[in-house]
């Protein structure tokens, strides 16, 4: 099947108020540019330079979401365009988020990054950690960025059981974390293997690539 009819069938299966983010990293302008001709406007990358190269090149009506673990020297080559930054996972990258979106006199819109996973090779925070992340006098001085929610990613692995209850204990801590901050409203959990059961768990933003572009070429 097309972009365009992977797309469709993909959107076909989303829930109103749940947004698409189309995961285009290592995937050619051109690939890209069908994506949005069929309709996309909001794209996920994992490196800030791929992304930045891109957004040079491409609409500028495109939403960019870093979706990658983010290094703190490289918050600056993304600060003037990006819409969402969904792996924040300490303050002191918020700092250097804050620190560079007040150059470009912009307020960035973050998602804080939990951990869920049983695997440790994934990033995030604990609930201790984001507790004591919101709760500090640090969070509360930062002027240039914007806490939307929380972003998590469930372990690989085709014990459905178990991932549904990695999804149901980060919307918990989403629901928390509604009552504490003002303007949490994005919960991005889900990929292309997993997503049905994230919206069913209560996700709004479900981040896809091989089931649109179809299987990634790292060479």
């Amino acid at each position: 099947m097309s972009i365009k009819e992977n797309l469709k069938k993909i959107i076909a299966t989303l829930p109103e108020g749940v947004t698409l983010v189309a995961v285009s990293k290592t995937k050619p302008i051109e690939t890209i540019m069908e994506a949005y001709n069929a309709g996309q406007r909001v794209f996920g990358e994992n490196k800030i330079q791929e992304m930045t190269q891109k957004w040079e090149q491409l609409p500028k009506d495109i939403e960019w979401h870093m979706i990658g673990h983010v290094q703190r020297n490289k918050v600056k080559y993304m600060a003037q365009y990006v819409s969402l930054i969904h792996g924040v996972d300490s303050l002191k990258l918020l700092k250097e988020i804050d620190k560079q979106a007040q150059k470009h006199n912009r307020v960035i819109d973050c998602l804080l990054q939990m951990h869920i996973a049983k695997e440790e090779t994934k990033f995030g925070l604990n609930p201790k950690e984001l507790e004591e992340l919101i709760s500090s006098n640090e969070f509360r001085t930062l002027k240039n960025i914007k806490i939307k929610g929380l972003m998590g990613m469930a372990t690989f692995t085709e014990n459905t059981l178990l991932i549904k209850g990695e999804f149901q204990d980060l919307k918990t801590t989403f629901e928390k974390l509604r009552k504490k901050l003002d303007g949490i409203e994005i919960l991005s959990m889900g990929m292309s293997g997993d997503y049905s059961i994230a919206i069913a768990e209560g996700s709004t933003m479900v981040r896809i690539g091989s089931s649109i572009f179809g299987e990634r070429n790292y060479s």
